[in-house]
This record gives structure tokens, sequence and C-alpha cells, in this order.
């Protein structure tokens, strides 16, 4: 049903994906429903010469079971919705994990900083790494990411991830995520930011457990 979207190589991206395939079947079910009747009523009611038409108040109760009956369908499925997603969001949002890499990213116009807090685990010391448009994590290693933003409202997109947040001025917004497959993933901001929106993209490489212990001692030796 999801197969035009990205990959999932996400912990809880199955999830997010569960509650966008419950919301396409009920969203397209009553799409068909919907139009069917309305061809059904077009040709049944249509104008022909000996019928005239009939003006129905709505005032009966078996009239008002038309919106009332199908109003109260929907607000059932619509609550099942609200539940199968604060599932979904008490995973990504709720109960976040100790993370095993932390990284600082402040957004800009138009690009990403990423600051690593080295060997001692502190930010603000001399042995921070800052990098630009950069992400390197290991896998199946959770990450603790702080979102930060310097001018204007950015968002932090990882669609393989199905992980999206705003980064606002002012706020400092702690988000995770855990990658199970190594590889090299777009980081795109998804809100409209200036004149260079479009351009403002980063990498997340998700390195194998080696192959990240090699990266840290390529930087920090």
């Amino acid at each position: 049903m999801l197969r035009w979207l990205p990959e999932n190589v996400s912990t809880y991206g199955g999830d997010i994906d569960a509650v966008f395939s419950l919301i396409y079947y009920i969203v397209g079910f009553w799409f068909l429903l919907t139009w069917g009747v309305l061809l059904v009523f077009i040709v049944r009611y249509r104008r022909r010469a000996g019928h005239r038409a009939a003006y129905i108040r709505g005032e009966r109760l078996r009239e008002a079971a038309w919106i009332l009956v199908p109003a109260f369908i929907v607000t059932l499925l619509d609550l099942g919705i609200d539940f199968s997603g604060a599932t979904a969001w008490e995973k990504v949002k709720g109960r976040m994990p100790p993370g095993d890499v932390s990284i600082r990213l402040t957004a800009k116009q138009f690009n990403w900083e990423m600051l690593y807090p080295g060997p001692d685990g502190q930010f603000g010391t001399s042995d921070d790494l800052l990098l630009e448009n950069e992400l390197h994590v290991p896998v199946n290693k959770v990450a603790r990411v702080t979102l930060a933003s310097q001018d204007v409202i950015h968002s932090f997109f990882l669609p393989h991830l199905r992980l999206k947040q705003d980064a606002v001025p002012g706020r400092e917004i702690p988000v995770w995520f855990q990658a199970t497959k190594p590889g090299r993933y777009e980081i795109p901001c998804a809100e409209l930011c200036g004149f260079g929106h479009s351009g403002m993209k980063g990498s997340l490489t998700v390195h194998s457990a080696e192959a990240y212990q090699q990266w840290v001692q390529a930087h920090w030796p």
C-alpha cells in the first residue's frame, strides 16, 4: 500500500506507516462509497418527464439519519485513527530512550550545523566537532539530536526514518531515531525558510559499527 514511500530504516517507522495505511484505507473506502452513492442518486433521481421533484425538509428522523448515521461512523473511525496515532506518537515523542550518540543540530539559512561533543562527552569544550550538512551515526544505536534554529523556522526531515520536526528560534527541541540499515540518506528542510530553501539539504550517513569507529578515529585520533 505504501510502496511509493522511501524505504523505512527506522525502528519506529513501521508504526508511523501503519497509521498512514489506516488513514488511506478508511479515506479510500469512504471516497468510493460516497461517489458510488452519488452516481446511483444521479441516475435514479435524474430529471424525467412526468416525475416531479419532492422537497424534503429533513425534519423526520429517518431523513436526518442520512447525516447523523454517517457522522457517527466517521467520528468512531476518526477516534480509531487518533488512538492509533497516539500509540506511534508515544514511541516517538513520549518515552525517549537514552542516546548512544548525542548531536546538537542548528538550522540556519540555508544549511545544517552538526555539533558533536567529542570524547569527553561534553558540549562547549575544545574537542567539539562542528560539521556542516553532515550527520554521522552508527547503525542500530540511538541517536539523540537537539534541534535549534538560528534565524527562522526550519524543519528537520528524515524521510527514510519517518522523522520530521520543526526547528524553532529560541527553543531547543529533542528528537531521536535508531537507524536499522547502513547507508546515506538525504536531510531536506521541509519548511519554506527563504529563497534558498530548495537547496538546504544535508546528508545522514549510517555507518556499520566498524566504519563508525573508523570515522571517530579519523576525527578524534
